[in-house]
C-alpha cells in the first residue's frame, strides 16, 4: 500500500516509518529539512512533490500556535460549557501561496494535478488537500474577546521560524 506521513522524520513518525516500510508498504514521508529528506531516502521512504489540483482554488484557514493556545485559556476560563469555538486568524489563505512558500523555503516543486491523478498520488490526503475550507472566528471573537496578534502563516513561512523549529526537533 502507498502511505503518506506527516512528521515523518519526527519521533513517532520514524518509527511508523520504519515499521511500514519492513511491512513491504511504500512510503511517502513530508520532511522540513535537507537532514530530514535525507533520513527518509535513508529509511528507503520517499519525500513527494507538493500538489495542488488544477484549477480549483483551494482556501485553508490558519492560526498562529500561541494565537491558539490564548483562544485555549480564553474559552476554559470566559466560555459556556459544551460550547464550540474558531481559532482561526485568517479565514481563507490560498492553499496555492501556502503550497509556493513550501516550495521556496524547502525547495520541493509544487505540481498541479487533476482530482484523478491527485487521487492516485496522494490516496486519503487528495480529498483532505482538495477541499475549501474557509472559516471565521467571529463568534469566538465576540464571546471571549479574542483578537489573534501573531505573524499569519504566509509571514511566519516566510520568515522561516516554522522550518528551523522543525529542523531542530528532527535532528534532537
Amino acid at each position: 500500500m502507498r502511505v503518506f506521513v506527516t512528521g515523518a522524520t519526527g519521533f513517532v513518525g520514524s518509527a511508523v516509518v520504519r515499521e511500514l516500510i519492513d511491512a513491504g508498504h511504500q512510503v511517502l514521508g513530508l520532511a522540513r529539512s535537507d537532514a530530514g529528506a535525507k533520513s527518509l531516502g535513508t529509511a528507503g521512504a520517499r519525500e513527494r512533490p507538493f500538489g495542488l489540483f488544477g484549477g480549483v482554488e483551494q482556501r485553508w484557514p490558519a492560526v498562529h500556535r500561541l494565537d491558539a493556545a490564548h483562544l485555549y485559556r480564553l474559552a476554559l476560563e470566559k466560555g459556556a460549557a459544551g460550547a464550540r469555538y474558531h481559532g482561526i486568524a485568517e479565514e481563507g489563505l490560498p492553499f496555492r501561496d501556502i503550497a509556493e512558500v513550501i516550495d521556496r523555503r524547502l525547495n520541493m516543486p509544487v505540481v498541479a494535478k487533476s482530482r484523478e491523478e491527485a487521487a492516485n498520488h496522494f490516496g486519503w490526503f487528495a480529498a483532505f488537500a482538495g477541499m475549501d475550507l474557509p472559516a471565521s472566528s467571529q463568534r469566538s471573537r465576540k464571546l471571549l474577546g479574542w483578537e489573534p496578534n501573531q505573524p499569519g502563516l504566509i509571514a511566519d513561512l516566510e520568515n522561516g521560524r516554522y522550518f528551523e523549529n522543525q529542523a531542530n526537533r528532527v535532528s534532537a
